[in-house]
């Protein structure tokens, strides 16, 4: 999977780094290095599925996508 990440220059010094196409998904880092390490772990942690999420009804048929 392929997704984009934005870095900007922090007016404190370092990185913001977030990804547009997952509202929310943000981190930082005191270099451009550990800024994309920061934000690989938050995209892991944001596309994490939730194993308590059963909001769905008992005959819904649920299935893995790897992409």
């Amino acid at each position: 999977m392929k997704i984009k990440v934005v870095l900007e220059p922090s007016d404190e010094g370092g990185y913001t780094a977030y990804v547009p196409s997952l509202p929310g998904c943000i981190s930082e880092g005191e270099n451009i290095d550990e800024a994309l390490m920061n934000i690989q772990e938050a995209i892991e942690l944001y596309l994490e599925p939730l194993e308590e999420d059963t909001s769905f009804g008992e005959s819904a048929i649920v299935r893995e996508l790897v992409l």
